[in-house]
């Protein structure tokens, strides 16, 4: 009872009239950020850190703080959700955790059904954030004390059972699958390396010594490689213009969509909660969940609606559980949230423990902001979709131009190097011809995610066990997600063998 206690105060914080325009702003600028691909919550959040501090100059300490992480939380969020925008109407993912809702919102659009694929994700965007933030209320304190148990072995081996689940993202190969996700892998280990300060595959080249930044690759993959297709293969005299046709999704298309919003929401709450996994792995699990439950796989990668809706759900659910160690453990869960921290420390507010007691006005205005401002990005956005539906009409000899310029622009805005721009080039050629050899793209996307943390953490595992293996077995978690990955490459193979119609992954 204390809990909505403390939300009900939270909310009489998160009225006022300069926090409701707070929060309206957050989201706003979320949302532009979120369609416009490289920038990125990160960077969105990053840039407006120094405007906060100049907005909330003449406040008392408590609201200052309080007002300024209203902004800068709505932008996370708000950028969560733009994300899906252009990923759906142009192939050209907004940030990182949109790049799986390239695969089936781009298909819908191509078949008419792009306000059908905004209008979903707007609506499953909206209830996982009201999931996730419920959860918040209620889950906080033992949620803490279940991600706490996870150590580096635990954590090795759910990523080891990430990228086995991969292979339900491939294409009709799970060989092809494979060796894309281990070509992802060693594309990670290209750079400094963080433990010994060794440079890894860097040809003495310095722009290599940060890595290969992951939206230039995914961009330029997905964006660039679809940019290929429609110049080298599409006949533009016979062309025709793709109609939109309903911009609200159907009763067919709810009913699709209600159970794939459910499960991603409360998916998304809980990766969102281990600290690290972030809002991308969310919607990779969330793709991959649905295409195993699903009675016909071969319809994702062609236009299913359930590949939209239950990715969006999950990467905005995982916002909100990454809330959960950010305020209850004062460990970041990801580079927002990190950023986010950074933010509360600026005020001297400590997140951790003692968040909820020495500062309840900050904590819980947060969270109570966190509801208002999902109900004010399902209002902003769901008159939009017909908007930025009409993008999709634009005749293609203007609408390559202007996918061109918004993949240069993005990449360029990251780290300001022309160095990623040749890379954005190269992989976007390389997208078109892996894609037209039906080799799949998104493995290799999860795998150069994956690859850094997978090292990580098995070093930090082996380290604590003097170098001996059998840690990630005797650990009970551990050992139960090595089965899991394992199982889940064997069982398919073993009924191929036996004979049986596996559709094992049939993406287009």
């Amino acid at each position: 009872m204390s809990a909505l206690q403390y939300l009900g105060d939270g909310f009489l914080l998160a009225m006022q009239w300069h926090n409701l325009v707070y929060a309206f702003v957050g989201v706003l600028i979320g949302t532009a950020v979120g369609v416009l691909p490289g920038i990125g919550p990160m960077s969105g959040v990053a840039l407006l850190m120094p405007v906060t501090a100049s907005l909330t100059a003449g406040l008392p300490p408590e609201e200052a703080a309080a007002s300024a992480i209203i902004l800068l939380a709505g932008v996370y969020y708000g950028a969560m959700y733009g994300g899906s925008t252009t990923s759906i109407l142009l192939n050209t993912p907004g940030e990182s955790s949109s790049v799986v809702t390239t695969l089936d919102g781009y298909q819908m659009a191509r078949q008419g059904r792009a306000g059908a694929a905004l209008s979903i994700s707007a609506i499953g965007s909206f209830v996982a954030g009201i999931v996730a933030l419920i959860a918040l209320v209620f889950l906080a304190d033992p949620l803490s004390d279940l991600a706490l148990k996870f150590g580096p072995a635990e954590y090795f081996s759910l990523m080891i059972l990430g990228l086995c689940a991969v292979s339900g993202l491939g294409g009709k190969s799970m060989t092809k699958a494979l060796i894309m996700t281990v070509f992802g892998l060693l594309l990670a280990t290209i750079g400094i390396d963080n433990v010994s300060g060794v440079a890894r595959f860097t040809y003495d080249i310095p722009d290599l010594y940060q890595g290969l930044e992951f939206l230039t690759i995914a961009v330029g993959l997905f964006a660039l490689g679809e940019v290929f297709k429609t110049i080298l293969e599409t006949d533009a005299s016979s062309q025709e213009i793709i109609k939109v046709g309903r911009v609200l999704p159907t009763a067919q298309d709810l009913k699709q969509s209600a159970a794939p919003i459910a499960r991603g929401s409360l998916l998304g709450f809980f990766v969102g909660v281990l600290p690290g996994a972030g809002a991308t792995l969310a919607s990779f699990f969330a793709y991959i969940l649905e295409k195993k439950l699903s009675k016909d796989p071969s319809r994702f990668g062609k236009g299913a609606i359930e590949g939209v809706a239950s990715p969006e759900s999950a990467n905005n659910a995982a916002s909100g559980g990454a809330m959960v160690p950010l305020l209850t453990m004062g460990i970041p869960g990801s580079g927002t949230t990190a950023i986010l921290m950074g933010a509360l420390l600026m005020y001297n507010v400590q997140p951790g423990p003692l968040l909820f007691t020495d500062h309840p006005q900050v904590a819980w205005g947060l969270i109570a902001s966190m509801f208002i401002g999902n109900v004010m990005l399902l209002v902003l956005n769901m008159p939009l979709v017909k908007v930025y539906a009409k993008i999709i009409e634009t005749p293609t000899e203007y609408l390559i131009p202007l996918i061109i310029a918004i993949s240069v622009f993005g990449v360029y805005a990251v780290q300001i190097s022309t160095f990623d721009l040749v890379l954005l080039v190269v992989c976007g050629v390389a997208g078109y011809f892996l894609s037209k050899n039906d080799f799949p793209l998104a493995p290799l996307v999860l795998g150069l995610v994956l690859g850094p943390m997978i090292e990580n953490n098995m070093r930090r595992a082996l380290t604590t066990s003097n170098g001996d293996f059998m840690i990630f077995v005797t650990k009970p978690i551990s050992a139960v997600f090595l089965v899991c990955a394992l199982l889940w490459l064997l069982i398919p193979i073993l009924l191929k063998k036996r004979g049986k119609q596996v559709v094992v992954s049939e993406e287009a």
